[in-house]
């Protein structure tokens, strides 16, 4: 099982963004699918305090529930880049 745990919905563009930098950072990650309904977004609910996605959980750096693409892309960028 891997550190970071993605949650997306397909065809979210700001989903796709996430994944696109999940996948140029060569990171290895659990992708988790939530339904269409916000109603019934209860396990991403649970772990971010609201039902948009993308969200992200990082257990290697004690990140729970980030969400937001820009957001997100930037923690992976200065987290993961290796610049």
């Amino acid at each position: 099982m891997a550190d970071i745990t993605f949650y997306e919905l397909p065809g979210c563009p700001f989903c796709a963004k996430v994944r696109t930098k999940l996948d140029d950072l060569d990171l290895e990650y659990d992708t988790i699918e939530v339904p269409r309904s916000h109603g019934e977004r209860t396990q991403v609910e649970e772990v971010s305090g609201q039902t948009g996605v993308p969200v992200i959980s990082d257990e290697a750096h004690d990140v729970e529930g980030m969400a937001e693409s820009d957001d997100i892309v930037e923690y992976l960028e200065e987290t993961y880049g290796g610049a």
